[in-house]
């Protein structure tokens, strides 16, 4: 599912779109609404934003320049622009800037909808099809042949027994088309419990899903990223992410964050389009072929952390390798970590409330967990999104530098964070259901 992020200056722009799509059907998970770019930034930096849609004209920061600074904050965002102005400079930028579409105020609301459809469905890049149709039509769909059995049974070798010092390693390596040098691992494993005597889901069944999943993945990452899907046993999908040394060097890409989105797309992917349940399981990131069986074994090892959060899907090791599979924690173990984890965050957070550009990836690296999954626990354990709580504490401070000092507005607003004393006023009046001034008097 999608998390979306309405950006207009007109609050009742605001209201009408997001109605729009929260009754259209679409697999949206959350819409958040902004009323300024500098609001739509802090969002964009907290919170899982898959869609942008802005508008041009906005005051303080243009779409444009809203458009270029998430790019650089998350260049996975994609973006649709909304503008009463059928101007060909601002649709040229626009597009430079990899928007989708650039829509003409006012909005026909099927026009829309089917824009932010076909977005969001090549944000998939998987054939837009319920189960039964996408299994009545899955040789016209994708037209996929069965993978190469050589290299598929290579790769389940390597997995099973990486040994660099073998005689056949060299060439199982070849028959892969495996390069590396750094590698990752993710597994997809039907949540599929076993079926009761006298059932008929046969194994033809299990192979026909594994073979609908395995589909959707290679579409999924079919020309964005260097990897390999295949089968292994019991009917799960492995896939091999790797990276040269100049793609693994690039700092400007946070590799846990990498996956972490691969997983989540996966996961979705599978839910939406095959009404499959399954569990995405990451590891870490390894260098040498010889590591091919441990991560493997770390992408097993997370799947199992489902039994543990049966609400939860994606699961990256490294926020578990605390607590190994072999040993299966206790219920207290588990509240006593978790409330670790949360309440380094807070304190965290606490500790930077009022810096500018706070992000959640910056907040998690201080936890040593991935975002997702920090996400997940933050939620859980106190009831607010990353971003929610971020605000209350923004305006608890605010509230009290107002009512308790002589500081101007403007200092206010950059002592707790906030690039634009206007954005900050916006926020403080749908906070507290007053101004700034009107508080201090």
């Amino acid at each position: 599912m999608y998390n979306i992020l309405l950006v207009d200056d007109e609050p009742l722009i605001c209201q009408g779109l997001s109605q729009l799509l929260a009754s259209s059907g679409l697999n949206i998970n959350q819409l958040f609404i902004a009323h300024s770019g500098y609001e739509a930034m802090d969002y964009i930096r907290m919170e899982e934003v898959d869609l942008l849609i802005t508008d041009i004209q906005m005051g303080e920061m243009s779409g444009i320049e809203l458009m270029h600074q998430a790019k650089m904050a998350k260049p996975s965002v994609q973006s649709i622009v909304v503008s009463a102005y059928e101007t060909f400079r601002y649709a040229q930028l626009a597009m430079r800037l990899g928007a989708k579409d650039y829509l003409i105020k006012p909005l026909n609301s099927s026009h829309f909808l089917d824009t932010v459809r076909n977005v969001l469905l090549k944000m998939d890049k998987a054939a837009a099809a319920a189960r039964d149709e996408f299994i009545a039509e899955l040789s016209d769909r994708f037209r996929m042949e069965e993978p190469d059995q050589a290299k598929t049974e290579a790769l389940n070798r390597l997995l099973a027994e990486p040994d660099p010092a073998g005689d056949s390693t060299e060439q199982l390596v070849q028959a892969a088309s495996l390069k590396g040098p750094y590698f990752a691992m993710l597994k997809i494993k039907l949540d599929v419990q076993p079926s009761p005597a006298g059932t008929r889901f046969l194994e033809k069944d299990l192979d026909l899903m594994q073979y609908a999943i395995l589909n959707v993945a290679c579409e999924l990452l079919d020309g964005q990223w260097n990897s390999v899907a295949f089968y292994s046993p019991d009917h799960e999908i492995s896939i091999i992410l790797q990276w040269d040394d100049e793609a693994y060097g690039d700092k400007s890409i946070n590799k846990i964050n990498q996956l972490d989105m691969i997983g989540r797309s996966l996961h979705a992917n599978v839910r939406k389009y095959l009404s499959l349940p399954c569990v995405v399981g990451i590891s870490q990131i390894m260098k040498g072929i010889e590591f091919l069986g441990a991560l493997n074994e770390q992408a097993r090892k997370a799947i199992r952390f489902h039994r543990e959060h049966q609400d939860h899907y994606v699961f990256y090791y490294g926020d578990f390798s605390w607590n190994p599979a072999s040993h299966e924690a206790s219920e207290e173990e588990l509240v006593v970590h978790h409330n670790q984890i949360v309440d380094t965050a807070k304190q965290y957070i606490h500790r930077h409330f009022g810096q500018k550009g706070l992000t959640l990836q910056e907040v998690a690296q201080q936890s040593h967990v991935s975002p997702n999954y920090l996400s997940y626990l933050f939620k859980k354990k106190t009831g607010y999104n990353l971003w929610d709580y971020v605000v209350k504490l923004r305006m608890e401070e605010s509230r009290r530098l107002i009512t308790s000092t002589d500081m101007r507005r403007y200092e206010i607003a950059d002592k707790v964070g906030y690039e634009s004393p206007e954005h900050f006023s916006k926020i403080f009046k749908k906070y507290y259901g007053v101004s700034p001034s009107e508080m201090k008097k």
